[in-house]
C-alpha cells in the first residue's frame, strides 16, 4: 500500500492543491491493516464455552425456548465451526430430561441437527433410541436419518438404511425418501443410478416431484451431461411436472459456463413468458456471462434489471461486478455498488472494498473514499477498516 501512496503522491505533488494533498494524506492513514489474531489460552476459550453450554441449557428449561428449531441450530452451527462436537452431544443429552423428547418432530431436530455436524454415528443411535425414549419412528424421523447421512457424507451406509430399515421397521419410503437417497446418488457422481429410482418410485405408486428433477438437472449439467439433462426435461412433461426457477437455473448457469451466452438470454426470456419470474440467481447468471467477457455496461445493464424485476443483489452479486468496475476504471459504479453491499449487511472480503478506495483517491473522490471507509468500519471484514479522527 505504502508504494500506491507514494506514486500517488508523486502524481499530485505536481498537479493537485495543497489542500487535496492534505486529504491524500488523510486518506492514506485510513488503509485498513491486518489484524492480528490474539488467540486466547485453550482453557480460557474452553471455559467460553462452557459458560455458554450452560447458558443454553439453562435457556432450554423454558418450553417457548425449545420450540425455536432456528436458535438450537444457530447454536449447532456455532458450536461446528469451533469444532466443539463433544459440546454438541452434551447439549443434546440434556434434551432427554424434557417431555417433548416423546414427540417424533423433537427428536427429529437432532438427527438432522447431527448430520450437519457430520456426526452420523450420534444420529443413528438416536434413531435407535426412539422406542426406549417412548418416542415413536415414522417415515419423517426415517428421512431425517437418510439426510443426516448424506449431510454426514456417509454414501456406504445410504443403501443400508434405504434397502433395509423400512422392511424391519414397517417403514413406507415417500418422495422426500427417494430424493434423499437420489441427492446421495448424484454427489457420489452416479446420477445414472439416481435416474433408476425414478422407475421404481413409480412402481411403488410414488411420483416424482420438482425437487427430483433439479436434483437430477444439477447434477448432470454440472458435469457437462447436457444430453442427459435433456432427457431430464423431456420427462418432466411426460410426468406433468412444472420446472420451477431453480430448474432454469441450472440450465442457465451450463449455457454461461460454456460461453453459450446468447442462448442463456433466450432462455431467460422464455422463462418470462412461461410465467417463471427470474430470480437473483438467474440474474447473477447473466451478470457472470459479462464479467467473464469484460464487458461492464452489459453487466450494468442485467445489474438494472435486477432490481426493476424487484430481486436483491446477493454476495454473489458484488462479487462479480465490483471487480469488474476497478478493472473497468469506474470509481462511480463502484462506490455505488460497495455501498449497496455494505447497507445489505453482505461480508466482503476487506481486499475488495481498499482497491474500490484506492481508485477513488486516484479519481480525487477523497470525502467519498472517506464515507465508504467509515460505513465499512462497522461491517465484518477480514480486516478492520480505521477511520481518522477528523473524517
Amino acid at each position: 500500500m505504502a508504494s500506491l501512496y507514494r506514486r500517488l503522491h508523486d502524481v499530485f505533488t505536481k498537479t493537485a492543491k495543497p489542500q487535496v494533498l492534505t486529504a491524500i494524506a488523510d486518506v492514506k492513514s485510513k488503509v485498513p491493516q491486518p489484524v492480528k489474531a490474539i488467540s486466547k489460552p485453550e482453557s480460557s476459550k474452553e471455559q467460553t464455552f462452557q459458560s455458554l453450554i450452560r447458558k443454553f441449557k439453562q435457556d432450554s428449561k423454558n418450553p417457548k425456548f425449545r420450540r425455536s428449531y432456528q436458535k438450537y441450530a444457530s447454536f449447532v452451527r456455532r458450536l461446528i465451526q469451533s469444532e466443539q462436537f463433544s459440546a454438541i452431544e452434551d447439549i443434546f443429552e440434556h434434551q432427554k430430561v424434557y417431555p417433548e423428547i416423546k414427540t417424533e418432530r423433537f427428536v427429529v431436530r437432532f438427527i438432522s441437527l447431527y448430520g450437519k455436524a457430520g456426526m452420523f454415528e450420534h444420529a443413528q443411535k438416536l434413531f435407535d433410541e426412539m422406542p426406549e425414549l417412548s418416542c415413536e419412528r415414522t417415515v419423517m424421523s426415517f428421512n431425517a436419518l437418510l439426510g443426516a447421512c448424506v449431510n454426514s457424507k456417509k454414501y456406504d451406509k445410504i443403501s443400508e438404511i434405504f434397502r433395509e430399515f423400512p422392511g424391519k421397521l414397517a417403514i413406507e419410503p415417500d418422495v422426500v425418501s427417494y430424493n434423499t437417497v437420489i441427492k446421495a446418488f448424484c454427489e457420489m457422481g452416479s446420477p445414472h443410478s439416481a435416474v433408476l429410482l425414478i422407475e421404481e418410485m413409480g412402481k411403488n405408486g410414488i411420483d416424482p416431484d420438482v425437487i427430483t428433477f433439479n436434483t437430477l438437472l444439477d447434477a448432470f449439467y454440472k458435469n457437462n451431461k447436457f444430453s442427459e439433462a435433456e432427457k431430464m426435461w423431456t420427462l418432466m412433461e411426460k410426468k406433468n411436472v412444472i420446472p420451477n426457477v431453480r430448474s432454469y437455473n441450472s440450465r442457465l448457469r451450463s449455457l454461461v459456463e460454456n460461453s453459450q451466452v446468447v442462448e442463456a438470454e433466450e432462455l431467460f426470456e422464455e422463462m418470462k413468458k412461461r410465467g417463471v419470474n427470474p430470480d437473483t440467481h438467474s440474474h447473477n447468471a447473466m451478470i457472470s456471462a459479462r464479467a467473464k467477457d469484460g464487458d461492464l455496461e452489459l453487466a450494468k445493464s442485467w445489474y438494472a434489471k435486477l432490481e426493476k424485476n424487484g430481486c436483491l443483489p446477493d454476495l454473489v452479486t458484488f462479487v462479480l461486478l465490483i471487480p469488474l468496475a476497478c478493472d473497468k476504471d469506474d470509481p462511480d459504479f463502484a462506490y455505488k455498488l460497495c455501498k449497496e453491499c455494505i447497507v445489505l449487511k453482505h461480508t466482503v472480503y476487506t481486499s475488495i472494498i481498499q482497491r474500490v478506495v484506492d481508485m477513488m483517491v486516484a479519481h480525487s473522490m477523497i470525502e467519498e473514499a472517506k464515507e465508504l471507509v467509515k460505513m465499512g468500519k462497522n461491517c465484518s471484514f477480514h480486516y478492520k477498516l480505521a477511520v481518522p479522527n477528523d473524517a
